[in-house]
């Protein structure tokens, strides 16, 4: 592999998202597209017979790079492509350096081509892509999403308006600059606008049918520029559309025949001729003359109690036609139904022994035979009522892509419910507390309409940025308390040095938070240390004390009166994170601990198996023992950690896979699943409509949408973690983050209302 870093520029990989006053282009436009650019390399033409032109410098008028942070090649095999040559070289950038075209205004399609040659694993180079000044990909993260050293394209488009279209990136985290080995325009109103319709799918296969399902799967069509989903016909009608190569059609009247033809579109919105016609038919409804009972259900067991609830699982039954629900019997008498393999029985006495048992039946109601009986005894009830602390993180970067500002916590309605704010993040470098992004912390300027009290920023004010809007929050709710989070996933690898010498430590974080220009801004800190003497985005070694000591120092410096709290790992796994660093030793310094009870599993399992990544309790099947909520709080608690100095973890995001065929938790999947931001991962606000939940297990939802399967957390299985929270006498909750909610903080309120 070869690299060149532009020496004068390495001062600028630690800037952060800071804007470029860029002026606006005088050249009329002089180019046309087709625009293919082969960064770093020489002309050349592809297996497809397209012309690729050699890199070079911008010149008005025409086409090309800015200021680059270095370029590179590399000699090894690309896979995933034919055309391995055009992804062994490359240009780097950052601060918003990157490509300019002056082309006519109109609508166009950019495809980048990427690779991975440096980094060996998730999270050690992260970008963000922006077109015309709109982020198309944030925190973007090649390896994460592709692998190594194989080929890996990702598709937008863009309106121009002004005569030249903008491609630029920006580091966001991890430690190499953002890398493109070859960018194609295509579109516009130029010559080169794409008019190329997508091949027909083929090989559409009926892949199996209910009583009122169909699902089908095709081979993908092929495009010129790419094909970007693909509709999906019920005779004439459109029964729905889908951006992999499956999908299931839902509503169906039993032993009924439908024809079915798929149609592949592209991002000009080219159609496809139509696929050849399958049909499907729909099972018989045989329930009325089904007399066959289910088997028995099977491994009952308790995986969990509090003082007021028992919560069991089990092995599924099996039925001719098929299972329908099960009844949960305590002792003799009926506690309730299930339509999944767990459930949880409420009100109950504390410290006491009951017994259950469950039946299965199906939809004809025949009932199986009693499975094993296991036995439960609630907890003791340890007096008090717990809290009702709401905490939840704004993050710096949403100013930017996710355009989510601190006006709206206050429009949202969120501000009122919330008790507590955690800023993120600072930076720890150096042994130190940093600032980690200055544009976004004290230096950007509001206008009226976004600022929260509808004053705009000066220029010549002392403070501006998310500060002063914090500051204004605080002002029209004076019970909010807000606290500057330091480290975070990417930011962490500094706290083993802040652990060499924790008292110069403490002191840096103690004059940052009270500079002079936002003294009074932040109530506490917060240490997000991911993870004390475990492994990260990297590994620490500083031994099982470095954190208490390093909590103690700042709680030294900071006094009793200063809130000091930190996020904390939710592996309650033997030997392993909780059990590394002594958390319980640490918990006399601190107000309270977040336990990060979410992102046990994720896509980062590329091939599965499919998992909810926020499981309240543990559940047949799940991937990993101890993996769960419930687990890790009764671990803390084990170790001598109060209940009311722990707050369960929410995410206000759903963790998900693509190439799914089964519905239920345990799938096999080909990657993760696409989402706004980056792969695997999205927004509640988005899920709640582009993938409604149709399932739950473990006190938490998913949802299988076409090939596509999700997990995350509804108003509904919120408000059953926060009646656990409370019944485990716990200090309250908290979630990542605030920009996940809808527009009128609905996840919010689901935990304002449960918590009280």
């Amino acid at each position: 592999m070869k690299r060149t870093i532009i020496p004068a520029l390495l001062a600028a990989a630690g800037s952060l998202l800071l804007p470029l006053a860029i002026a606006p282009p005088g050249a009329q436009a002089a180019v046309t597209t087709p625009i293919r650019v082969n960064a770093n390399g020489p002309a050349f033409t592809d297996g497809s017979g397209n012309a690729w032109s050699a890199d070079k410098a911008y010149s008005s008028g025409s086409w090309g790079h800015e200021t680059l942070y270095g370029s590179g090649s590399t000699s090894s095999t690309i896979a995933g492509t034919s055309d391995g040559t055009l992804y062994q070289t490359y240009d780097l950038f950052n601060g918003w350096s990157g490509y300019k075209f002056d082309v006519a205004n109109g609508t166009y399609t950019v495809k980048l081509r990427m690779v991975e040659d440096w980094a060996n694993a998730a999270g050690q180079r992260k970008f963000d892509v922006r077109a015309e000044g709109v982020n198309v990909l944030t925190g973007f993260d090649i390896f994460a999403a592709c692998g190594r050293l194989t080929a890996c394209d990702r598709t937008f488009t863009a309106t121009v308006t002004d005569g030249q279209l903008n491609v630029q990136f920006n580091m966001n985290g991890g430690g190499n600059y953002a890398t493109v080995s070859a960018i194609e325009v295509t579109g516009g109103t130029g010559g080169g606008e794409d008019r190329t319709p997508p091949t027909a799918p083929t090989n559409v296969t009926v892949t199996g049918t209910t009583t009122t399902t169909a699902s089908l799967s095709w081979t993908a069509s092929t495009d010129n520029v790419g094909v970007t989903g693909y509709d999906i016909y019920r005779g004439a009608t459109l029964a729905g559309t889908s951006t992999s190569t499956t999908f299931t059609d839902t509503g169906l009247a039993p032993d009924t025949a439908y024809t079915y033809t798929v149609k592949a579109r592209d991002a000009a919105q080219n159609v496809s001729p139509a696929s050849a016609p399958v049909t499907a038919t729909t099972k018989k409804d045989t329930g009325g003359d089904d007399k066959t009972p289910p088997t028995a259900p099977a491994n009952l067991k308790v995986t969990g109690t509090t003082t007021t609830t028992a919560s069991l699982s089990w092995t599924a039954s099996t039925d001719n036609v098929g299972v329908t629900g099960y009844n949960v019997y305590r002792g003799a008498t009926l506690a309730g139904t299930s339509t999944t393999t767990t459930f949880t029985d409420t009100g109950l006495t504390p410290n006491t022994t009951y017994t259950y048992t469950v039946k299965a039946f199906d939809a004809a109601q025949n009932v199986s035979q009693a499975s094993n009986q296991v036995s439960a005894t609630t907890q003791k009830d340890g007096g008090g009522t717990g809290g009702n602390k709401l905490l939840g993180y704004f993050i710096q970067w949403g100013v930017y892509g996710r355009n989510y500002h601190v006006k709206n916590v206050e429009t949202s309605g969120s501000a009122s419910k919330l008790t507590h704010i955690n800023y993120a993040f600072g930076n720890v470098t150096g042994g130190r507390c940093a600032i980690g992004d200055s544009y976004a912390d004290y230096d950007k300027a509001y206008d009226a309409s976004t600022s929260v009290d509808g004053v705009a920023d000066t220029w010549d004010q002392p403070l501006r940025g998310n500060f002063n809007q914090l500051r204004k929050l605080k002002a029209k709710h004076p019970g909010l308390k807000i606290l500057w989070s330091f480290g975070g996933w990417t930011w962490s690898g500094g706290f083993g040095q802040a652990a060499a010498n924790p008292t110069a430590f403490a002191d840096s974080c103690y004059n940052l938070i009270n500079d002079p220009r936002w003294a009074g801004v932040f109530d506490g800190i917060d240490i997000d240390w991911e993870y004390p003497n475990a492994c990260g985005l990297t590994c620490d070694s500083s031994g099982p004390a470095a954190f208490k000591n390093l909590m103690a120092a700042l709680r030294a410096k900071f006094g009793p009166n200063a809130l000091v709290t930190a996020a904390i790992t939710a592996d309650a796994s033997d030997g392993g994170k909780i059990d590394l660093a002594d958390y319980a030793g640490a918990a006399q310094y601190v107000d309270w601990y977040n336990v990060m009870t979410y992102d046990f599993f994720g896509a980062w399992d590329a091939k599965g198996p499919t998992a909810p990544h926020s499981p309240l309790t543990t559940y047949n099947g799940i991937p990993k023992e101890k993996f769960d909520s419930a687990s890790a709080i009764q671990k803390l608690r084990d170790k001598g950690v109060q209940a009311d100095k722990l707050l369960l973890g929410i995410g206000f995001y759903g963790r998900g896979w693509t190439g799914v065929t089964q519905a239920a938790p345990g799938g096999t999947a080909t990657g993760p699943a696409q989402g706004t931001y980056e792969q695997g991962i999205e927004d509640y606000k988005v899920l709640k409509t582009s993938c409604p939940s149709n399932g739950t297990i473990a006190g938490t939802a998913y949802a299988k949408c076409g090939g596509n399967w999700w997990s995350y957390d509804t108003p509904s299985t919120i408000a059953g973690k926060m009646s656990w929270a409370k019944d485990q006498r716990l200090g309250g909750s908290f979630f990542w983050e605030l920009s996940g909610d809808t527009t009128n903080g609905e996840l919010i309120t689901a935990m304002k209302n449960g918590l009280g």
